[in-house]
């Protein structure tokens, strides 16, 4: 091959200057962004000032539609003067009836009447739904008037 084609392929794929490894693309390693990520969002912490809070095993956010994002084991800081808290982790969306038996340990009173609130909403709309799918299913049937069990 001729020695000024050669050079001209090998510049167009270094990167840096003389001396530098020859590949076209810089791949970040996963593990590097990882580490960068979690990094970025430590020193966002520092600037609200929020302190970590320890001994968190299970943070559940209860949302209207009967649902709960529940967090296993996560990370938990909180600042009280600026009434901030920050959770992550790996969250998993859960119903509600999945948690219960878990979450009544720990419910106090006030939560307790508001479980309850929560549970009557979901019954009532869990009957207009059975009602309306129950008319629709007997319509044609006609209602039982005889009583067939008794003898004469």
């Amino acid at each position: 091959m001729d020695s000024a084609k050669l050079s001209k392929l090998q510049a167009g794929v270094r990167i840096g200057g003389k001396g530098t490894p020859r590949r076209k693309v810089k791949k970040p390693s996963k593990a590097a962004l990882s580490a960068a990520d979690e990094k970025k969002v430590q020193t966002s912490l520092k600037k609200l000032n929020m302190q970590a809070l320890a001994g968190i095993q299970e943070v559940n956010m209860f949302k209207e539609d009967g649902n709960v994002i529940n967090f296993q084991a996560p990370t938990v800081h909180a600042s009280l003067p600026n009434e901030t808290v920050a959770i992550y982790g790996k969250p998993q969306e859960k119903s509600f009836a999945e948690i219960l038996p878990g979450v009544l340990n720990n419910l106090g009173p006030e939560s307790l009447a508001a479980l309850r609130k929560m549970a009557e909403q979901l019954k009532v709309s869990e009957g207009k739904a059975d009602g309306e799918a129950g008319k629709d299913a007997d319509g044609d049937i006609p209602d039982l008037v005889e009583k067939f069990d008794e003898q004469d």
